[in-house]
């Protein structure tokens, strides 16, 4: 089995910045995709941002130029640096990992809550 415990979230005012971590444990595979999303309250889950293991990425359009997502494939940890927050990043935000060996299986964190308010 596979867990993911993430850690980082607080309360923030807007423009500031917070760092979030998610560590990975139990049989992990690769191929193997991590990264970050997200819900506000009265809405759907919406992807963040992921990473490949060759650390290649893909980022919500909004977060673009202000967050940045990185991995520690040694460590089957990934991190997301935000930068410039404002408050429309409130959301509790979930870690994930997909796997396609030996079947596809998809993982997700317990959530850590980020709150922008001044």
């Amino acid at each position: 089995q596979v867990q993911l415990v993430e850690s980082g979230g607080g309360l923030v005012q807007p423009g500031g910045s917070l760092r979030l971590s998610c560590a990975a444990s139990g049989s992990i595979f690769s191929p193997n995709v991590m990264g970050w999303y997200r819900q506000a309250p009265g809405r759907e889950r919406e992807l963040v941002v992921l990473i490949n293991r060759d650390g290649s990425t893909n980022y919500l359009d909004s977060v673009k130029g202000r967050f940045t997502i990185s991995r520690d494939n040694a460590k089957n940890t990934v991190y997301l640096q935000m930068n410039s927050l404002k408050p429309e990043d409130t959301a509790v935000y979930y870690c994930s990992l997909t796997m396609w060996t030996p079947i596809y299986t998809h993982y997700w964190g317990q959530g850590t809550q980020v709150t922008v308010s001044s």
